[in-house]
């Protein structure tokens, strides 16, 4: 890993250790609750394993946030500066099906930006979260299931906005590039 992927491996294992200090929970109980091995959980902490964006969908949900808060969490900051910069290449990668995804914001924030390079073409597992979520897409072709709001197709320029507690997946509709901007309420 480069230094800067290392750092953001860092900081998010730290930023789970501290949130699971803070609900008083094991390392065990914590693994347990997102149905992943303590060993993997305990890599993840000290920043020695890369978890998926499906690992951290479930530790998120064990803990009570989202994937999204937790990569852009800055254990042991003190405050929230007013201004987050994120600068290209940089954004604590993770791993999205047959893509990557990476946080364009830092800290505590009243939304989470999330953008995401490349896409199955096959759907994953839902998602479910209390926030609201925007999908923007800027290059490619995906299907967006939302369960029982039915399925859509968004092209580039297309953006779909749905509420909190909607289950939701994508794929990739087509093998070629793709790129999405996500955006998911903090609340």
């Amino acid at each position: 890993m480069e230094a800067s992927a290392e750092d953001g491996v860092r900081r998010l294992g730290a930023a789970i250790r501290q949130l699971r200090r803070q609900r008083q929970l094991t390392l065990v109980q914590l693994a347990g609750r997102a149905g992943l091995s303590h060993p993997f959980l305990s890599q993840v902490e000290r920043g020695l394993a890369r978890p998926s964006m499906s690992s951290l969908h479930r530790i998120a949900q064990a803990l009570g946030t989202t994937q999204q808060a937790l990569m852009a969490a800055e254990p042991g900051a003190p405050a929230v500066s007013p201004v987050s910069l994120v600068r290209a290449g940089d954004g604590e990668p993770l791993d999205h099906g047959d893509g990557h995804a990476r946080s364009l914001v830092r800290g505590r924030r009243a939304m989470y930006p999330v953008e995401f390079t490349g896409a199955a073409l096959t759907y994953d597992e839902y998602y479910t979260h209390a926030g609201d979520e925007l999908v923007h897409v800027v290059e490619g072709e995906i299907e967006v299931d939302l369960d029982d709001q039915g399925r859509h197709l968004l092209r580039p320029g297309d953006t779909l906005y749905y509420a909190g507690g909607t289950p939701h997946r994508w794929r990739a509709v087509n093998a070629g590039p793709s790129r999405l901007l996500v955006v998911q309420d903090g609340r």
